[in-house]
């Protein structure tokens, strides 16, 4: 059976309008604006405003993305969300901004799978389009890492921020090549601790995040390299093939390193994190986004996704858009 490529539209995103320096931070923890940027090239995040949670942020990116692709809430036949920060246990996150946007025909469910979320849900929504479950999806990754975060942690607060970003998945309808052209998911839970975020009676049953640094830092590198030198030599494609790679954005100096260390030319390592810090799922919609809008990012672009996460789970994707 020959199944056509689903390919990705109207990428669009939603960043809290609180914007949080690290000079700000450093008003509250013994840090400097230095200090953070040397270590993770972050300079500034957005955090949501007290009550307001993953799923609202999540319908405001929703609702730009439906506007930007021309098509009603109806339209959609599913809603898939990647998310590790649901403010409720059930019901889902997507359920939620399901109902919110009167999507009333769409099916909905969450996927967590940390930061590879956005990865993990693509290669869902891949299937269902490809399988004829579903024609329009619309994907969302939404994350609010500020109300898991322990902000008196010096070592973890300064790293996260908070932010949506959606697309619809759609089957390919005309004669081009473009769309997914391959996805590739692992995972590694002899590691569990390594990144978590436990259950906890306090803060709205919401537990603190916890990570542990330097291990996190060495296998990021480890993982995501090895992901994505797979997916290319499974789909005979070169680094020279790709027009940006589109990393997780977890610290500027895993990116410089795995520059380094493996060969990925850093010239075209797309990145956003010193603007948005660490978004969890939210940050390759985000980078995508950000470099379309400005101009860097255009239609036929080939590009290279990875992301790694607590679990471990990691992967990538090769789409061309």
């Amino acid at each position: 059976m020959n199944f056509k490529k689903s390919v990705l539209s109207s990428f669009e995103t939603y960043l809290p309008e609180r914007v949080v320096t690290n000079d700000d931070i450093s008003k509250f923890v013994d840090t400097t604006h230095e200090w953070i940027f040397e270590r993770t090239g972050i300079e500034r995040r957005h955090l949501v405003e007290k009550n307001q949670y993953t799923h609202d942020i999540a319908v405001k990116s929703a609702l730009k993305t439906l506007k930007s692709e021309g098509i009603g809430p109806l339209e959609i036949d599913a809603i898939i969300i990647a998310t590790a920060t649901s403010e409720k246990r059930c019901p889902s996150t997507s359920a939620l901004v399901q109902g919110i946007i009167g999507a009333s025909n769409a099916f909905a469910f969450d996927i967590q799978a940390a930061c590879s979320g956005f990865i993990y849900a693509l290669t869902v929504a891949d299937s269902f389009i490809k399988s004829g479950i579903a024609k329009k999806i619309l994907l969302i990754s939404t994350e609010t890492l500020s109300l898991f975060t322990d902000w008196s942690d010096r070592s973890t607060c300064i790293l996260f921020g908070d932010g949506a970003g959606s697309c619809i998945v759609k089957e390919n309808d005309d004669d081009d090549d473009c769309g997914i052209i391959a996805t590739k998911l692992y995972a590694d839970g002899t590691k569990p601790n390594l990144i978590t975020i436990e259950n906890s009676e306090k803060n709205n049953n919401h537990g603190h995040l916890t990570m542990q640094g330097r291990a996190v830092f060495k296998y990021a590198i480890e993982y995501m390299y090895k992901s994505m030198i797979e997916i290319l030599e499974e789909n005979c494609t070169t680094f020279d093939d790709i027009d940006w790679i589109i990393p997780h954005q977890a610290n500027r100096r895993i990116l410089e390193s795995m520059s380094k260390m493996k060969g990925v030319p850093f010239e075209k390592i797309a990145i956003t994190i010193n603007e948005h810090a660490n978004t969890s799922s939210a940050s390759i919609p985000l980078v995508i986004d950000t470099y379309i809008k400005s101009g860097k990012i255009k239609k036929g672009d080939k590009l290279l996704l990875s992301a790694i996460g607590a679990g471990l789970v990691y992967g990538s994707a090769l789409i061309k858009l």
